[in-house]
């Protein structure tokens, strides 16, 4: 069948083998994790923010994430351990004083070299375009390619002048090894701070709980510290001084105790007062009136005339 006006078929037309496995350039490749964002897509331009696990996003990008995480997005899962804005930094970026712009090349009679990168390593000039390893600083936010950092020891940033530790460092587009250690040292981090919260939150709960120290009322057997005469009261009935002792100032401090629990004491059952100042009160018999002693009160009114 076929073969009609004396073509002769090959073997690779008439036979199927496996299909070849497409391989991915490496040029491609890297300009995909060093110029593009991970989450949008689109080309990385200032500002230019990274996370704990050294991935690079356009900072307008990861906003609108979170503040609409239910919308649907290709590259979600790459921001999924993203809480808030404080997760990310933004990195101080040194310009590369060789670079021309995407649009040198407009008429496509120019080389393009694939190598060149925006941006540079202000100690050793090594272009960041993915064949160098390069870190941030999480303190200060500043980049730098690994070989400066190695070559040039030190304690407080190149850049900045602020100071850092080892534990700030942080490698961009690393390997799957170096993502899986930061995300390790990210979740410590997150537990450490969980862990030093509750232990504040339980302070201001006990705080909350106990009462104040201070007295309402102070005890009527506290010592008046100035000396004076000290004035105490029996059921409202009226005062009675204690002298204080020789010398001492003539101001005189009023202590008022706390109110018993229970029936208030009647001033006429008390036997240690005379009758004479029990007499003083309307609680005496002797102020009580008969209902002949009360008098009835009758309006006058100029209608009854």
């Amino acid at each position: 069948m076929g073969c009609d006006g004396g073509t002769i078929p090959k073997r690779h037309e008439l036979v199927k083998g496996p299909k070849k496995v497409e391989k991915v350039d490496k040029n491609a490749a890297l300009a995909a994790r060093w110029k593009y964002c991970a989450l949008s897509t689109e080309k990385l331009c200032r500002p230019i923010v990274s996370c704990d696990l050294g991935r690079l996003y356009n900072k307008d990008a990861v906003i609108e994430y979170l503040l609409d995480k239910s919308a649907e997005r290709p590259n979600s899962e790459v921001v999924s351990h993203l809480r808030g804005i404080k997760d990310i930094k933004e990195l101080n970026l040194t310009d590369n004083p060789a670079w021309e712009g995407e649009m040198r090349n407009t008429k496509g009679d120019r080389y393009e070299d694939m190598n060149c990168a925006m941006f540079i390593c202000p100690v050793v000039g090594l272009e960041m375009n993915g064949k160098h390893r390069f870190c941030y600083l999480q303190t200060c936010g500043c980049v730098f390619s690994d070989r400066a950092l190695k070559e040039v020891k030190t304690e407080i940033c190149h850049k900045c002048g602020d100071p850092f530790r080892d534990e700030d460092v942080v490698v961009l587009n690393g390997t799957k090894e170096e993502v899986e250690k930061l995300r390790e040292v990210m979740e410590e981090k997150r537990a450490k701070a969980k862990a030093l919260k509750k232990p504040k939150k339980s302070k201001v709960v006990e705080t909350a709980s106990k009462p104040s120290d201070s007295k309402e009322y102070p005890d009527p057997t506290d010592t008046v510290p100035a000396g004076g005469n000290i004035s105490t009261q029996n059921g409202g009935d009226g005062s009675q001084t204690v002298p204080g002792p020789i010398g001492s100032s003539s101001s005189s401090k009023v202590v008022k105790p706390l109110a018993a629990s229970g029936s208030k004491r009647s001033i006429q059952t008390m036997e240690e007062k005379s009758e004479i100042y029990k007499s003083l009160f309307t609680s005496h018999s002797s102020a009580k009136r008969t209902k002949d002693q009360t008098s009835n009160w009758v309006t006058h009114t100029p209608y009854h005339f």
